[in-house]
Formats: C-alpha cells, structure tokens, sequence
C-alpha cells in the first residue's frame, strides 16, 4: 500500500500570501506546503482521495495522478472542499459517478454547497454519487473504518484504511484525542497525523499532542502534516523521533 502527500500546509498554505514564509526556509523546498490532502494507493493500483484542497489541481499535476476510484471527504472546511470543482475532470471518460463519502454532516453542507457537484445541471454530468459512511465497511480492496473527531466546536472525520496487509490512518483537524480515535488507530502502521505547530491551538494538534497520540496507539510510523509557517521543516525533522516523519508535498512512502 503506498501513501502519496498531496499536501501537508495549513488553511493559508507556506508561504502565506504576501511571501510571507514565518520561521520557514525559502530556500528549502519541503517548506512550500499547499493545503492537505492524500491519496491511498493500493498494490492493485487503486486510488482514494481524501479531501479536495483548494490546490488539488497542482497537486495532481504534480503527481502525475489522472484518476482515483473514490473520494472521502473529511469535513467541510474550505481548505478541505473548495477544490471539489476540479473533480470535473476526472468524471471525464467515466461510464458514471465517482463515489465519494462523508460522515453525515459533511454530505449534508457539501450538498448544500455544490449541489451541481452530486446533481447534474443544464446537460452537465453529476461528477460525484455522494454517500454516507454509515454503511460502508469495503471500497476497492480497502477495508475502511472511520471516527469522528473534535475540531473545535466542529468535528472532523479520521479514516483508517486498510489493504494488502498494511495499514494507513489519517487524523487531520483534531483538537482533542478521544477513546475512540485510540481505539481506531490501535497499532496502525502509518499514522498521518494533525500538527498545526508547537504551541497549544484550540482547533488542531499541535506537536507535543501529535507525538503523545502517536505514541498511545503504537503507530509504526508516524508524519506530521497541516503545518503551519512556524514549522520550518529541517528544524522539525531534527527535533522529532526517528520513528516520526515531517510530510511535505509530495512525500511518498510504501509500506
């Protein structure tokens, strides 16, 4: 099973607008961060997307990635959907939908908000058959589970997938570990985890929750992503444990 990092930066992205770059090295690459996304590949080279970025076109460009087979959405958070558009082009050439899922909520703000997204418009094609999770236990060779997170006075979906024999969890958006966030990503064998930055936030992780959550449930690995520009990623690299990754664009790891 194989990871691929579409994005590891925060709402604004590294840099922010104005070429404002924080304690962040210009001149190291791994510091440019567009806003968070991942694909989930399997041997059989099936693909899930979690999330549609804001910078989802670049990012598949960047990676060179034509299709996937679904898309899981994790909340509605604009940095999280505002690149739903670009999903247009991967309906091309379809007999039909992509499958795409959320937890309840979510698909009820997505439907709201991009109706001609689930519901085709004016001889335009639906570009996504969108479902709740409720019922879904396989897609695509993957067994997927999934919770629910605290994000503030919001919530956000954690995802854990599993194919091949491997496991990937993704926690992104959380503020707060809950039993049931150890309970599902009990021994995953990467674990892709929220770290806004170092200091307490009241919506998200930051490093020292990030490192103690991967910790408890005994993740194999662990990388850090939505980071913001107070996370200059040599510096980071070289504070964290060996066992723990800092994400960057287009990180790529197999298991």
């Amino acid at each position: 099973m194989k990871l691929i990092m579409l994005g590891s930066g925060t709402s604004t992205g590294v840099p922010r607008i104005g070429n404002d770059w924080g304690d962040c090295d210009p001149s190291e690459p791994r510091n440019r961060r567009s806003r968070v996304s991942i694909i989930v590949e399997s041997s059989a080279g099936k693909r899930l997307l979690v999330d549609t970025s804001t910078d989802m076109r670049q990012q598949f460009l960047a990676n060179d990635i034509d299709h996937v087979d679904a898309v899981f959405w994790t909340h509605d958070h604009a940095d999280h959907c505002h690149g739903i558009d670009d999903m247009r082009a991967l309906r091309y050439g379809r007999s039909g939908p992509i499958p795409g899922f959320a937890a309840d909520e979510t698909v009820r703000r997505l439907r709201q908000r991009f109706g001609y997204v689930f519901a085709g418009q004016h001889g335009y094609h639906t570009i996504v058959n969108l479902e709740t999770l409720d019922r879904l236990r396989m897609f695509a060779g993957f067994s997927v589970e999934h919770c629910q997170m605290p994000h503030g006075p919001a919530q956000s979906t954690a995802y854990r997938f599993e194919c091949d024999g491997k496991s990937i969890g993704y926690a992104t958006d959380f503020s707060e570990v809950t039993a049931t966030m150890l309970e599902l990503f009990e021994n995953v064998d990467l674990l892709v985890c929220d770290c806004l930055r170092r200091d307490p936030h009241p919506t998200h992780a930051h490093l020292g929750m990030a490192l103690d959550f991967g910790s408890k449930v005994g993740a194999g690995r662990i990388v850090l992503s939505h980071l913001d520009k107070s996370m200059d990623y040599r510096s980071l690299a070289n504070e964290v444990p060996d066992t723990v990754e800092v994400g960057f664009d287009g990180l790529t790891i197999e298991l």
